[in-house]
């Protein structure tokens, strides 16, 4: 029978594999394969390695090194050091460590602040490798997704600037301030090596600004007062930078100020915050000349400090020493648009030592994290972001001011800044926010700042009035929301589309 035929050749063999010789087991170690990352490495095998030395005269890899690496300065032991681990192993004992992290509610701003990444961003671009793996897009051709994207970058930017130029990203704030600076120095009249910054621009900002200038033989005043400000504009300088909104949190007019720069033949440079130029009054509509800052807020997380894309505009008449790379729109051989890299050669990898910058100058996926966030909410959604966080930080200026901690500023888009008298009672005040998981920003040794963002809930201004005065009788934002008085002055609202 049909079975019969077919229970034939599977009982030979059967009987066959009974009588063969088990293949001798690997060793435990050999099965553990500690080294399964190495194979999928890209990277050289040992014939490569081989031929390598052998066309450069070596005998082995540690002939090599020997030949290279001074006595003096080579290791004479081995390293001590553990026994590999697995991936899997060694992605375990990383998450181990990840989650000894304390992770709370960040009120610091100074630059970087929560956001809500939205979802389709989230999976489409920033986890998507066709976007978190590319760089420069050298070839235009094969790049026109990315090249426009950054093309909507550098748009919101000059739309939220009222500048006419932006280019496509740069590294961060604090670097691109230092770019400003410089840029200035190549583009004014004046002859001056004096280089003026407000002092309430962020910290990290004024650090990098003076490590960059040092060596270059420019000298940066780092003024902390209105007589100091007024004195520095009186002398003699060749630009000035302003922060806008300023760190602990004021906004002014600087038009006037703009005004007595350019009679300096200087350059006026504002450091800015594009979610708070939702709504207020622009840099470029007091005729600055270079507007730089973080888009950070623009959906991309904290992420323990970056990466973050700063941006630069400026004036039409400084785009061909303007650091970074600009992407334009130009037509392909069948007529149609197409974007390119253009006014590129500035760059470090064309001009070398003629290079304007010789940092990295972008931060190509954040920028389009940015870009894609503001598509996403439009005009209009940037604006109701915005009104949200000028509406719960006034309603937390009322708050505290109730509670007899009224802030120092009279003026503020999503930055408080409150005296507590003495140095105790701040750290007092910020150790009870930690207490409840929050970061507050200790400020000056006796004042504390507090920002406020997208994230922010009316949970957390609960929270923080309670750090402020646990004992007290609390105040509640219904009981604000209706009196509470704006911060941002009717003269510096925003009028001006975007």
């Amino acid at each position: 029978s049909w079975n019969q035929a077919q229970a034939a050749p599977i009982s030979i063999a059967l009987q066959t594999g009974s009588a063969m010789q088990m293949p001798a087991a690997l060793p435990l170690s050999a099965l553990e394969n500690t080294t399964e990352f190495l194979p999928r490495h890209i990277g050289i095998d040992a014939a490569d390695e081989a031929h390598m030395l052998s066309v450069i005269g070596e005998a082995s890899r540690r002939a090599l090194i020997d030949g290279i690496v001074p006595r003096s300065i080579a290791r004479s032991q081995t390293m001590d050091l553990p026994p590999p681990a697995t991936e899997a192993a060694a992605l375990a004992e990383l998450k181990a460590i990840a989650s000894k992290n304390q992770v709370l509610k960040s009120f610091i701003g100074q630059g970087y602040y929560g956001t809500h990444t939205p979802g389709v961003i989230l999976r489409n671009i920033l986890e998507n490798p066709a976007w978190y793996t590319a760089y420069t897009p050298y070839q235009a051709e094969i790049s026109q997704g990315r090249m426009e994207a950054l093309v909507n970058f550098q748009t919101m930017v000059c739309d939220l600037t009222a500048m006419p130029i932006a280019n496509a990203s740069m590294l961060d704030e604090a670097t691109a301030a230092a770019e400003a600076m410089t840029l200035a120095k190549r583009s004014v009249k004046s002859k001056s090596n004096v280089f003026v910054v407000s002092g309430d621009t962020h910290p990290q900002t004024i650090e990098v600004i003076q490590t960059r200038a040092a060596p270059i033989g420019i000298t940066v005043v780092v003024v902390n007062s209105a007589q100091e400000w007024e004195a520095a504009l009186a002398g003699d300088f060749f630009a000035a930078l302003m922060q806008y909104p300023a760190s602990s949190g004021w906004v002014m007019d600087w038009k006037t100020d703009v005004e007595a720069i350019h009679a300096k033949q200087a350059a006026a440079i504002f450091a800015t915050d594009l979610l708070a130029l939702t709504l207020l009054t622009p840099p470029g509509e007091w005729d600055a000349d270079i507007v730089i800052g973080s888009t950070q807020r623009f959906g991309m997380p904290m992420g323990a400090g970056g990466p973050h894309a700063a941006f630069m505009a400026c004036r039409d008449e400084f785009k061909r020493s303007m650091p970074g790379r600009l992407v334009g729109v130009s037509v392909d051989v069948h007529g149609k648009p197409a974007y390119r890299l253009a006014l590129q050669t500035r760059e470090q990898h064309i001009r070398r030592e003629k290079a304007t910058s010789n940092i990295c100058t972008a931060q190509v996926l954040p920028a389009v994290i940015a870009s894609m966030y503001a598509v996403y909410h439009g005009p209009e959604g940037l604006k109701r972001i915005g009104q949200r966080v000028a509406r719960f930080t006034a309603i937390l200026a009322a708050g505290l001011k109730q509670l007899g901690f009224a802030p120092l500023h009279a003026t503020a888009f999503d930055t408080l800044t409150v005296d507590l008298g003495s140095t105790d009672a701040a750290r007092a005040v910020v150790q009870r926010a930690l207490d409840a998981g929050a970061n507050l920003r200790l400020l000056r040794g006796q004042c504390v700042a507090l920002s406020l963002d997208e994230t922010t809930t009316r949970d957390d201004l609960a929270l923080l009035w309670r750090a402020f005065a646990p004992t007290a009788a609390q105040p509640t934002v219904e009981a604000l929301e209706a009196n509470a008085p704006d911060l941002i002055p009717a003269s510096l609202r925003r009028t001006s589309a975007y």
